[in-house]
């Protein structure tokens, strides 16, 4: 569990993550990876800590909500970092084009 404690402090709003997650299919698991940007980050660095993850597919935008310290979550990487000044980046839903692009953040990765 310690781990995923400081997975969380890495983890900020706008952030490009790829999270890792266990799906069971009857009598088979696998790991399905969702890819998109962080638009919120809930309940702070506890136990029930969520982060809200959004991407677009198909012209449809698709938000899931994953527990950090959920069992079925293998690992979250960090692909991209932006600088944002909101805490948390609803507006992206409405946003298209160039509105909906953040800046990407000059002393991140």
């Amino acid at each position: 569990m310690e781990e995923k404690i400081e997975e969380i402090s890495e983890i900020k709003q706008g952030d490009t993550v790829k999270v890792y997650q266990k799906i069971k299919e009857k009598n088979k698991e696998r790991i399905q990876p969702f890819e998109g940007q962080v638009l919120a980050i809930k309940h702070g660095k506890g136990q029930n800590s969520t982060i809200t993850v959004r991407k677009v597919i198909g012209g449809v935008g698709v938000e899931k909500i994953f527990p950090i310290h959920s069992p079925s979550i293998v690992k979250i990487e960090v692909l991209k970092r932006t600088k944002t000044r909101r805490a948390k980046l609803y507006y992206l839903r409405k946003a298209k084009g160039r509105k909906a692009k953040l800046k990407i953040e000059k002393g991140g990765e």
